[in-house]
Formats: structure tokens, C-alpha cells, sequence
């Protein structure tokens, strides 16, 4: 039986789809990670940024690989159902901790999340992976977009630089462009959330997200998982996160002293 908060239709819904609401994922940990993302910010990571492009206001804050040692985040991989839920929409046996992800957009940020697939980024492929999108404050029009059947297209995305919106891999031509949803007539899935709710979405599905010109912040957070299939790959250019020096080689599984299992399904 899969976990309370999946359904069989949330199920089916994430394989045609790529993407699902699941309702109260982090309801029980939402002040957790409120602190844990101050704690990121008033001590941001290697990887920090605040995504400063010209002619935008606000601030736009992001962050990644810091679980290990913000403990707030750590006790949320730990005590939520996230690894559970993960194992049922991708119908997978095991999951693998890849990466966790905070994007913060104060109030009257300007600048959107632009058009992208995380695959082409990472340096890892396969069917069977999640990201969990979840925000800590209400959210309507800075929530996340996704384009719904977007995991099965034929060609990925070319992978950009947010700010500069520049490629940065070689032999651009065996991506394809990045497109505008909107004016090519695409389904855009995109759900009013409460803090505490989570979007699930595969690796390969097309999202972004509007810039916050609310008067609110709005705080998000984000676990990436990998399940049975997943396999170290190599990409034509740098991958982010870069993870260096993890000595894996094309069609491994990710290591489990970087990556580690954080369910095994009985």
C-alpha cells in the first residue's frame, strides 16, 4: 500500500504527467525549515547566490548541497515521509539522497525562475527520480509551473546560465531550445500551495516559476531523489551541482557514501 498522502490516481498522474501535487508533504516540518533556511542565508554555502541581473529588484537567494550540515534539513530527510512518497510516485524500491535546494524570492522580487529541465544540469539520468518543490509561505502567483508530459520528450533542453540565459555546453545542437510554454500553446500545470505542500516533478520536466511582486516572502525548499534506475552520466560540460573529485564512471549508481539510501523498500 502506498503512504497515506499518495493516492493510485497521484501515482498514474506522476508517470503520464511528470509532475503531481501532494498535499501537507513537510506540514510537520515547516517551522524546521523556516529556521534551517535562515540558518542557510545568514551562513550561505560555496554555492550560494543571489541571482543579480540587471534592470531586476529584489532579491533573489538560492543554495544548494547544505543537508549535511544544516541539521534542520538533515532532521527533515530523516523524520518526513519524502523518501516513502518518492519511492511510490516513481515506483521505485529504493531512493538515494541526491541534493537538497533552498530559492528564496523577497518581496518584490522582479526576476523569474527561467524555462528549464534539471536533467541536462545534473550528472545523473534514469526514469526513476523526484524533485520535491515545497514553499513555507502561501503561495499563488510565485508558485512553481511546470509543463505537464514535458519528462518525455524526445530532445532535453539546452541547459542555460540563469542570469546570463547563455549555454554553456559545447554542441548546443543536440539540445533544443528552450521554449515559451505560453505562446507555443503548452499545458502549464501550476497549483496555489500552502506552506507545507509539495510539487513532485520528474528530472526532465520544463519549469519555472514568476518573480515574487507580492508583498510576502516566499520561501521555498527543495529535495532531489534518485530511485532505482538512476545512473551516473557524463555531460558534455560542467553539471550543477558539480560534486567534484566523486570518482564514479558512466553507468554507475551514485555512490552511497556521497549519496546515501534513505529508503529501502521492505
Amino acid at each position: 500500500m502506498p503512504h497515506p498522502l499518495v493516492t493510485p490516481e497521484m501515482i498514474e498522474t506522476f508517470q503520464r504527467d511528470g509532475v503531481v501535487l501532494v498535499k501537507g508533504l513537510f506540514a510537520d516540518q515547516v517551522d524546521l525549515l523556516r529556521r534551517g533556511i535562515e540558518a542557510n542565508m545568514a551562513a550561505p554555502g560555496p554555492y550560494a547566490s543571489n541571482n543579480e541581473k540587471a534592470g531586476q529588484t529584489g532579491r533573489f537567494f538560492d543554495d544548494y548541497c547544505n543537508w549535511q550540515r544544516i541539521p534542520e534539513f538533515a532532521e527533515v530527510v530523516a523524520a518526513s515521509p519524502v523518501a516513502e512518497v518518492a519511492a511510490d510516485l516513481m515506483r521505485s524500491e529504493t531512493v538515494q539522497m541526491f541534493h537538497d535546494h533552498v530559492l528564496v524570492k523577497e518581496p518584490g522580487t522582479s526576476m523569474a525562475t527561467p524555462w528549464h529541465q534539471d536533467g541536462p544540469y545534473y550528472f545523473v539520468d534514469g526514469r526513476q527520480t523526484i524533485s520535491f518543490w515545497s514553499p513555507l509561505d502561501p503561495v499563488r502567483e510565485a508558485t512553481l509551473r511546470c509543463v505537464a508530459g514535458s519528462h518525455l520528450w524526445d530532445k532535453e533542453v539546452l541547459p542555460t546560465r540563469w542570469v546570463s540565459e547563455a549555454g554553456f555546453f559545447p554542441d548546443e545542437g543536440q539540445y533544443m531550445p528552450v521554449p515559451d510554454p505560453e505562446a507555443e500553446g503548452m499545458r502549464i500545470v501550476e497549483f496555489p500551495m500552502e506552506p507545507g505542500d509539495a510539487v513532485a516533478f520528474t528530472y526532465r520536466i520544463l519549469h519555472g516559476a514568476r518573480g515574487n511582486t507580492s508583498t510576502a516572502r516566499r520561501r521555498a525548499f527543495s529535495i532531489r531523489l534518485v530511485g532505482d534506475d538512476a545512473r551516473y552520466v557524463e555531460r558534455p560540460g560542467p553539471t550543477s551541482p558539480p560534486f567534484p573529485g566523486h570518482d564514479m564512471e558512466p553507468g554507475q549508481r551514485l555512490r552511497a557514501d556521497w549519496f546515501p539510501p534513505i529508503w529501502p523498500r521492505a
